[in-house]
This record gives structure tokens, C-alpha cells and sequence, in this order.
């Protein structure tokens, strides 16, 4: 790898970590890699216009019917009109128990989503750390070559076993910028679902 060629790797690498690291507007989340400023969690109000769950937010696991609803409802592979129609069926009946369960349903799922949420976010900021460490990996050894590069004469076996090193780790870099760039979506789209589930639950149980 040439001269240039290696002050060029170094660059786009001190590049790219300066523009994941710029992400972090806020002070309290140095770590948080994404454009969407970070909410660490769901608030119930937020996502439910229905009665109140405290009550009943660790009862529903109690339920085998409940429980098992609310992992197939969670799931995202679950099409959306496949879960309203189970939201549907599952509240089908008695009136006078709608709301009520609807309500241990909504608890269920808000839990579950709400946990699945924060693993995601922790694992983009764990990913996020990775990812700065790794840019200040490059730019040592980018410079180590540099220094071997000015002698005389240069030792061109180690050159090269730095240059296929930071090469690989460029290549490293770049798949998790872009496993971050998807990631970042995730939580948006937890949210997004269940608000979705909440409001067909709460159809289903007028």
C-alpha cells in the first residue's frame, strides 16, 4: 500500500468515526450512534388512550392464552392484519371482559416491546463503542506504517502486514457503519407497531 493510498485509508476511517460521534447531540448519551435523538423508554400515555395498567401490568403472564397472543403479536414478522384479526378474535365475547382484557393485553405487549427497545438500543450503542475503538485501531497503526514508510530503509514485510491490517479493519469499519445505519430504525419501528397494536386493541374492546 502506497503512501498515499494509507493516509487516504486513515482519513475516510477518522472521517467516518468523527461523523458517528457527531450523532451524539446529547451529552447524557455520548455513545448513541443515531440521527433520532434517543428516548430510552416508551411512555405508556404516549401509545395508550385506554384505562390505566398498572394493576394488571404483571398479571398477564399469568396467562397462557395472553402470553402466548402477545409473542405472536410482538413478533415483526406477524403482518400487521394477521395480529388485528388475532387482536379481534381474542376480544371477541363477553362486552363486560373487553376491557379488562384487553387491558392485560396491552400491558403484555407494552412490556415486551418496550424490553425488545432498549435490548436493541443498548446493542447499538455497545456497536457504537466498537466502532470508535476500532477507528482509534486504524489511525495507530495507519501511523505506525507512516513511521516505518520514513525509514531507510523501510522494512517492507511488516508495511505490508500493517497495510493488509488496516484494510481489513476499514472493511470491518464500513459493514457495522452500515449494520448501525439499519439498526437505527428498529426502535422507530417498535414504536410504530405498537401503536398500531394499541389502537386495534382498543377498537376491539369498545
Amino acid at each position: 500500500m502506497t503512501r498515499f493510498a494509507c493516509r487516504f485509508v486513515a482519513a475516510v476511517v477518522f472521517g467516518a468515526g468523527l461523523s458517528s460521534v457527531s450523532h451524539a447531540a446529547d451529552p447524557r448519551y455520548p455513545d448513541w450512534p443515531c440521527v433520532q435523538a434517543k428516548v430510552p423508554d416508551i411512555s405508556v400515555a404516549a401509545v395508550w388512550d385506554g384505562p390505566p395498567i398498572e394493576q394488571t401490568a404483571d398479571t398477564w403472564q399469568n396467562e397462557p392464552e395472553i402470553k402466548d397472543l402477545v409473542a405472536r403479536l410482538a413478533a415483526r414478522r406477524t403482518p400487521m392484519e394477521e395480529a388485528q384479526k388475532s387482536i379481534a378474535q381474542f376480544l371477541a365475547g363477553d362486552p363486560a371482559a373487553r376491557a379488562d382484557r384487553g387491558k392485560r393485553l396491552f400491558a403484555g405487549l407494552f412490556e415486551t416491546l418496550n424490553s425488545q427497545r432498549t435490548e436493541i438500543m443498548n446493542g447499538l450503542e455497545r456497536l457504537a463503542r466498537k466502532e470508535k475503538e476500532l477507528a482509534e485501531q486504524v489511525r495507530s497503526d495507519t501511523a505506525a506504517m507512516h513511521e516505518l514508510q520514513d525509514r531507510s530503509p523501510p522494512d517492507q514485510s511488516k508495511i505490508d502486514e500493517l497495510a493488509a491490517k488496516v484494510g481489513w479493519s476499514t472493511r470491518i469499519f464500513d459493514d457495522r457503519r452500515r449494520s448501525i445505519r439499519y439498526a437505527c430504525e428498529v426502535p422507530i419501528i417498535i414504536e410504530k407497531r405498537l401503536f398500531a397494536l394499541s389502537r386495534a386493541i382498543q377498537r376491539a374492546a369498545e
